[in-house]
């Protein structure tokens, strides 16, 4: 039995998972206090799990991100995929913990443009997401977990930069 990079990291982790204590935890609970940023995201640089597949892993692509809450951020963007045709996505970004200074949470967007996945049409995606900002630049990090024939998985690495 193969257990997939998703499912390793989260039999790995799950031990370290507790609620946050008086004494403070590992992980600590972010406030979902108002707020408003908006930020500008790069494409993707992606490392493909299917590194023997002629995959492209320089999704060139530029998005938004508007954090309305500590917890919640609205995105949208555009990006050249894996199967080199271009994809839109939209959709929310929810981060309910941190680790030290790194968000943790998913991606809840819905996704276009891939071939083999819904004739290239639109499907609902859940990606686990990690988020590191440090002043006006951050970096979001998605474990994409690979589906079938359809989708190839992979860590994506995306540059933002805070506007406001």
């Amino acid at each position: 039995m193969r257990l997939s990079p998703i499912a390793l990291l989260l039999a790995c982790c799950a031990p370290l998972v507790q609620a946050q204590t008086q004494d403070g935890g590992l992980f600590t609970k972010i406030e979902a206090a108002p707020a408003s940023e908006l930020w500008l995201d790069s494409g993707f640089a992606t490392a493909h799990f299917d590194s023997d597949k002629d995959l492209n892993g320089a999704n060139k692509g530029l998005g938004a991100e508007y954090r309305f809450s500590g917890t919640m951020a609205a995105t949208a963007g555009r990006f050249h995929n894996s199967d080199r045709r271009w994809s839109n996505y939209a959709g929310l970004i929810w981060q309910p913990y941190a680790l030290g200074p790194v968000r943790l949470g998913l991606a809840l967007a819905a996704f276009d443009g891939y071939p083999n996945m819904r004739n290239g049409g639109w499907f609902p995606a859940a990606i686990p997401t990690l988020t590191y900002e440090y002043g006006r630049v951050g970096l979001n990090l998605g474990i994409i977990p690979s589906y079938r024939d359809r989708l190839y998985g992979g860590i994506s690495f995306q540059l933002k930069f805070r506007l406001r």
